[in-house]
Order: C-alpha cells, then structure tokens, then sequence
C-alpha cells in the first residue's frame, strides 16, 4: 500500500488552527439574574409603654405537645428582653440591661426539664440566663455567667447541643468566636466553662447551630458567612458564602435554620438591602436557593434586619413553620415611617413573623 504525502496534510491542520486562533473569543454565559421575591408578613409585636424599643433579635418556642402554646422572644440591646405570644402580645418584661442576641435549647434544672433561654450580656460582659417552664409558660430570671476578661464585649450570640452538651457561643466585634459549656452549678446557678474558640478577621454578629452535625455557622459582617465545627473544634473555618453585593449585601446579619421534610435551609440576614439570602444544605454542599424581603401589606415591611429566628414544623397558627425577624424601624399600617423618623433615635423597632409556606410558594421550593 501507497501512503500520500503527510506534509500537506499537516500544513493544512497548522493553517486550520492558526485561523481558529485568531476568532474572536466568545463571551462568558452570563450569570443568572438574582431575584428577590417579597411576601408579607403575618404578625408583628407590640410594645405599649415604650415608644422606643431598641429591638435585636428574636427567639421561637413551642410545646412539643401543642403546637399552639408557644412563645415570640426578642431582646432589647438597651434595655432588657422581651416575651410575646405569637400575635405579638407582650406578655413579660426583664429590665436586665443591654442584651444582644438571644437563642434557647431544652435544658434540665432543678431536676426537671426546662428550656433554657440565654442572651448576649453587653454590660455585665457574659451571658444572661433565664429559665422558661414550659407548664406555666412563664420565664424567670436565672443568672449571669461571665466571659473571661480578655474576651472583651460579647456582641453576637447563639447555642447549639452536640455531642450530649449544650453550648453557648458569645462572639464579638473583633472576630473572636467561644463556646462554652453550660451546666447547672452546686449553688443551683447557671455555669460555664471554655470548651472551644476560633478567630476571624473582623467583626461577627449572627450564628447559628446544626444540632444534628455540629456544624456552626456565623456572619462576618464584611466578609461572609464561616462553618466552624463543634464536632472537629480544630478544623480552621471555612467560607460557605461571600458579601458579593448580590446575593449578600454587607453587612450580613442574623442566621436561621429552617428543616422541612428531610431537607434543611439556611438563611441569612442581607441587611444592606433588607433582604434574606437562602440556601438549601445538601451534605457538605450549599444550594443556592433565592432570595426574599418582607414587603409592606396589613403590616408594615421590615427593614435593615439584625437578628432572624425560623421555627421548624407546626407553631401555633403556623402548620409548616414560620420566620422571625428583627425591623429596625415600625410603622403603622402598609408602610415605614417617613425617613427622617427611621434615622432618629426616637424610632420605634419591632420584630415581624412570616409565615414559612408564603416563602417556600414565593421561592418555588416545593
């Protein structure tokens, strides 16, 4: 057999490709527009006798038994912490001073089963404690457990169960991240003790825990939101999601957990443009889900959020669960108040519930 010439062949391939070299090259698939969706919100609390409640961040709790005994908690960063019922009704009162971020977890004390409902402490420098019996629906005050000193002011705050331990974890403006075992002391009081600590860049706010995994999340307000692990404590942390200005408009705020079925989303606080960014947890992935804002209907729209709080599964008139979330400026009826009311110091703040199935509909989650 004759073979033709290979010369040719491969001037031939040489010129091809030098010709496809020299298109112009074809521009990027463009990023899918991010979308914001709004619903309304379904309820909000109501303060009478003080026209300036300097609202923060909200806690949910319900009676595992009857879903329709539950409790709205939400501090106060300059005065106390506050109890409503879920039609926003105030029902007590705890003039314990600046309080920043509040969470709660079931809890034994005295012998008997309690919840446990704890706050970022910023003017004794720890944590405050209370215990709610869920008999009487009734909090009472319980303690204070201090940081140590170089731990400086406690800003942010969450809790977390995980490896037959409860936790609470304090945070502060320069980055540092502690959590501390809580136990019952001899003396009957709340106690903790230093089980592990990790150190970001800047300043934090907002965390959260995955009792199931041990993972802890929590929002460096510039940055991003980091996974810290309760179960390897000495793993560094990892950035999940960054502020982009897109789907995280600084400064990110308040974490939340919503579980639905056997799926599990996480949501965040975008308060730069008073929105909530959501992902949906897939093993050690993070699906980007979308993104919502609470807009003004019966209820005035929440804006600018600090904290947020989901409770998952049926809450009092909520079947499938519902969102808290801290408004930094409340008004009456559909809309804020006028600007200059919103940027003073005499505004009145609140916090808003949303309806979780008005959010799974308003994002397409089925």
């Amino acid at each position: 057999m004759r073979f033709a010439p290979l010369a040719p062949v491969a001037l031939l391939g040489s010129a091809a490709l030098l010709a496809a070299c020299n298109k112009p090259a074809s521009a990027p698939a463009p990023e899918a527009e991010i979308v914001t969706v709004s619903v309304p919100a379904a309820a909000e609390t109501i303060v009478t006798d003080n026209p300036t409640v300097d609202a923060d961040d909200p806690v949910l709790w319900r009676d595992s038994a009857d879903p329709s005994r539950a409790l709205w908690i939400g501090t106060d960063k300059s005065k106390g912490l506050y109890v409503h019922d879920l039609a926003g009704k105030q029902l007590q009162f705890f003039p314990e001073g600046p309080m920043n971020n509040v969470d709660q977890r079931a809890f034994t004390a005295g012998g008997r089963p309690q919840v446990l409902v704890t706050a970022a402490d910023r003017g004794l420098y720890g944590v405050r404690a209370w215990l709610l019996d869920p008999a009487t629906l009734k909090l009472t005050s319980w303690g204070h457990m201090p940081t140590e000193a170089a731990f400086g002011e406690p800003y942010g705050f969450c809790m977390g169960q995980f490896g037959g331990k409860t936790f609470a974890i304090p945070n502060t403006k320069a980055g540092a991240v502690h959590a501390y075992a809580v136990s019952e002391g001899k003396d009957g009081k709340p106690a903790m003790t230093l089980a592990h600590q990790w150190k970001l860049s800047s300043q934090t706010e907002g965390c959260v825990v995955n009792d199931a995994t041990g993972d802890l999340y929590v929002g460096e307000e510039d940055v991003g939101i980091w996974r810290m692990s309760l179960a390897d404590p000495k793993a560094a942390p990892v950035k999940i999601a960054a502020v982009d200005g897109k789907k995280l408009v600084a400064d990110v705020e308040g974490l939340t957990l919503m579980r639905d079925g056997g799926r599990t989303f996480l949501i965040a606080s975008s308060q730069g443009d008073s929105a909530y960014a959501v992902w949906e947890l897939k093993g050690g992935d993070y699906q980007w889900v979308g993104r919502f804002r609470v807009a003004g209907g019966k209820i005035d729209p929440a804006t600018e959020t600090d904290g947020i709080d989901a409770w998952s599964g049926p809450i009092a008139g909520y079947p499938e669960g519902a969102i808290a979330m801290h408004d930094t400026c409340d008004g009456d009826g559909p809309n804020d108040p006028p600007a200059a009311v919103c940027t003073s110091d005499t505004k009145q703040q609140n916090y808003k519930l949303v309806d979780w199935r008005t959010v799974k509909a308003a994002l397409g989650i089925k």
